[in-house]
């Protein structure tokens, strides 16, 4: 019989398979979610604050602008709960990812599409490299500064692209790439939908290795 044991959400004493062992050794997690077992849900919907605005966005720019929301938050309610250990880990070797790469690396592509390339904004990257390939993930390691740097760069990034957005006019306005093509903020704001759908299962897969808990 499968031993009990407390969600770390506190939803309650529920049965869960017991702790296995990978092919490299080391212990796997049992597998939780926020809600109990026989859910694969990540957390209750009702109090999942990507979808608790109670009305249905309107219009393109709306719509756009709510998928990119959700897909933030979701990243940011990935990586909750966490030490720096277990925020740098490379969960799936040989990868270079982990849940802190993740965060810089987001952190760069945020920087480049709304302050370069939008903006025309002379913004080097914060921690991409020419001289050294997955600079960003590489440099992801279990330092509690390290950490805080690049939650501080996130957020900021994160508030110039929603000021810059809700300051432009239309989504028809153009910036230049670093190829010398245009782009207009729509095609920009539907690629980070994109490439935040993208890592979001990135982050499924690298919690889940790290503590057990699934995705969504």
């Amino acid at each position: 019989m499968a031993p009990k044991r407390r969600c770390p959400s506190g939803a309650g004493v529920t049965e869960w398979p017991p702790v296995t062992e990978g092919n490299d050794r080391e212990t796997v997690p049992e597998r939780w979610n926020a809600v109990g077992a026989g859910s694969d849900m990540w957390m209750d919907m009702a109090l999942d604050p990507r979808f608790t605005t109670g009305t249905a966005p309107e219009g393109e720019r709306a719509t756009l602008l709510d998928y990119l929301r959700a897909y933030r938050l979701a990243i940011e309610m990935k990586c909750a709960g966490l030490d720096a250990a277990q925020f740098a880990r490379r969960s799936v070797p040989p990868s270079t990812m982990s849940l802190l790469g993740l965060i810089r690396h987001m952190a760069d592509v945020e920087r480049h599409w709304f302050r370069r390339v939008m903006a025309q904004a002379d913004a080097p990257p914060l921690y991409w490299s020419e001289d050294l390939q997955d600079a960003d993930w590489l440099g992801a390691v279990a330092s509690p500064a390290v950490v805080d740097d690049a939650w501080r760069a996130w957020r900021d990034e994160v508030a110039f692209a929603e000021k810059f957005v809700a300051d432009s006019p239309d989504l028809g306005i153009k910036g230049i790439d670093r190829d010398g093509t245009s782009v207009e903020l729509r095609s920009v704001l539907v690629h980070m939908i994109e490439e935040y759908a993208r890592h979001c299962g990135h982050a499924d897969l690298l919690r889940e290795r790290i503590d057990g808990r699934v995705g969504q």
